[in-house]
């Protein structure tokens, strides 16, 4: 049987989790929290499940539910969507394969940033689609904004932005935004914009998003993550925005792919929606950690890179190594008990600026212990 993705292997996050199992190592590699969703949400699903909520929920997703993502959103950004612009999804990944899929043609062009988020390229490709890589400037992980207008071509038909972006924990500025905007504009492309990390951004800075520019958004689809924002990545729950028409050929794939999600799940988001304190205290919540872990690192020959979001700090390690990336990170696990991820593999040509991305969303004692062995590297 002929491949239609040749190249593709197991996931480096099913590769370091498995070395980190084997080798009984402290896992900050694969990006879910050590710590159990909130008790309240878990009742709430029990609560509709015993209710009886068990069958298929509609297409799009319950009523309840975009409604509640509605005032939610309307909360937090000037876009004021309706709820028929609002897709319940089988987690982020779904909701950009399925957006990619909606928008994206044989032979044309998709601007992906790297390092990036693993899923982009394959999907791309399965579409017969073609990926142009483009590397963010190191250490900032900064959109080479020049370099973007130069690759763009009568075939581009989409840009992927991640933001805050995982890998590197950077966010995007409003220059970066407006820069978007005119290219975008002058050469009719769409977006897909990546934000499941909207409410994990420190230091008071706020998360901008698509949804912040009524210009962008018109061409976009804005993809979210329930896991990443309630600690509960295994339920597999997202969601996306976009403006009527985009919904209506992102519902065309959804429908064929997961036609619906799970029912007891979307009752009990509904309701815990209600009270917003309980994500608009994930900054702090996160930022705690993220420092907790600085501060344990502190005297180690790691370099820490700048972390403005997500629950991914990035380590430069070239003052203590000169192996490859991912020759040191399994090092790292196999020897010292610590598993991470080589930040190459986020890279088309495998760029290795001798960094590795570590979780920081686990227990403080798992984080302080990782860190204590870090220091005696």
């Amino acid at each position: 049987m002929r491949s239609k993705l040749p190249e593709i292997g197991t996931t480096i996050f099913s590769i370091m989790t498995a070395l980190a199992n084997e080798n009984n190592a402290i896992n900050l590699s694969q990006g879910f929290p050590e710590f159990d969703c909130s008790v309240e949400l878990q009742n709430l699903v029990s609560k509709h499940m015993n209710q009886g909520r068990n069958q298929y929920a509609p297409m799009p997703g319950l009523p309840d539910l975009r409604e509640a993502l509605v005032r939610k959103i309307s909360s937090l950004y000037p876009i004021h969507p309706g709820v028929e612009e609002i897709t319940i999804t089988a987690g982020g990944t779904q909701a950009i394969y399925t957006a990619i899929t909606a928008v994206v043609s044989e032979g044309e062009e998709v601007i992906v940033f790297d390092p990036s988020y693993d899923c982009y390229d394959p999907t791309i490709r399965l579409n017969n689609a073609i990926p142009i890589h483009i590397n963010l400037d190191f250490p900032k992980y900064s959109i080479p904004w020049d370099e973007v207008e130069k690759k763009i071509s009568s075939k581009t038909k989409l840009i992927i932005i991640n933001n805050p972006h995982n890998p590197s924990g950077a966010i995007w500025k409003k220059e970066d935004f407006e820069r978007l905007e005119k290219i975008c504009i002058k050469n009719d492309i769409f977006i897909l914009s990546d934000e499941v990390y909207e409410h994990i951004t420190f230091d008071g800075i706020k998360h901008l998003s698509i949804l912040d520019f009524e210009k962008l958004y018109k061409r976009s689809f804005v993809t979210f993550s329930f896991g990443k924002t309630f600690h509960n990545t295994g339920w597999k729950m997202g969601y996306c925005v976009a403006p009527e028409e985009l919904t209506s050929e992102f519902r065309k794939v959804h429908q064929f792919l997961v036609f619906s999600c799970n029912t007891p799940v979307q009752y009990a988001l509904a309701e815990y929606l209600q009270t917003p304190k309980m994500y608009s205290s994930l900054p702090n919540f996160y930022q705690k950690k993220r420092d907790v872990f600085a501060k344990a690192l502190e005297g180690s020959r790691f370099k820490l890179l700048d972390c403005a979001g997500t629950y991914f700090q990035s380590l430069d390690y070239s003052a203590i190594s000169n192996d490859d990336d991912v020759t040191f990170s399994r090092k790292l696990t196999i020897d010292y008990k610590v598993a991470s991820i080589p930040t190459s593999v986020f890279y088309k040509d495998g760029s290795d600026n001798k960094v590795l991305r570590f979780c920081f969303a686990k227990n403080d004692d798992t984080l302080i212990k990782a860190a204590e062995i870090l220091c005696k590297i």
